[in-house]
């Protein structure tokens, strides 16, 4: 069985302790978490879970299903990284005094994308977005030059092939309409009822 990266979305309702759930299934199984991603989704109420992981197909297929399982969960997709569109963030801090005085700093950041976040007298702070590759590469180009500090964020994706939650949401309710709200009839004398 071959491993390889894989990128795991759940939709779920927002409810608190679910993520602690979902970590448990992967402990159990000793399938270490690459990258956690949690965030609204195109639908309010609904949160999206984006995780990364490194395994067999046949491996994520088990844990797709065990984590549908789970009542709080709409819908489980795994995807490889040639059937969604992903990026991740990063930050980098870098002493003001390297920028102003090295130009080779400043074309590195410019042909990375890099965008200024935050100038002060003794640091600048960029933000770059890419894949893992391209984010560590410029950490490494930055290194030489002083690079004080180094943040990347987890990844997020879009399934190319998906129609998004909030259309799934409304066929569902299409096809299993919630019941309609009953009024009730004693809801405007209630003073009248619940006193002694």
């Amino acid at each position: 069985m071959m491993k390889k990266e894989f990128t795991i979305t759940v939709y779920t309702e927002n409810h608190v302790g679910l993520l602690t759930r979902i970590a448990i299934i992967f402990s159990r199984r000793k399938i270490n978490l690459e990258s956690v991603n949690v965030g609204p989704s195109e639908v309010e109420g609904i949160s999206r879970f984006t995780l990364v992981i490194n395994e067999s197909e046949e491996v994520v297929q088990k844990v797709a299903r065990q984590i549908e399982k789970q009542v709080e969960v709409l819908k489980v997709f795994f995807n490889t990284d040639d059937e969604i569109v992903w990026q991740e963030m990063a930050m980098y801090k870098v002493p003001t005094k390297v920028i102003v005085e090295q130009v080779k700093v400043e074309r590195l950041l410019r042909q990375y994308g890099a965008n200024t976040v935050v100038i002060r007298n003794d640091y600048t702070v960029f933000e770059t977005t890419g894949h893992k590759e391209e984010i560590d590469a410029l950490a490494a180009a930055l290194e030489p030059w002083g690079l004080i500090e180094f943040v990347r964020s987890a990844r997020i994706a879009i399934i190319k092939a998906s129609e998004g939650m909030h259309k799934a949401v409304l066929d569902f309710e299409a096809a299993e309409p919630s019941e309609p709200v009953v009024e009730n009839e004693f809801l405007d004398k209630r003073d009248g009822v619940f006193t002694m």
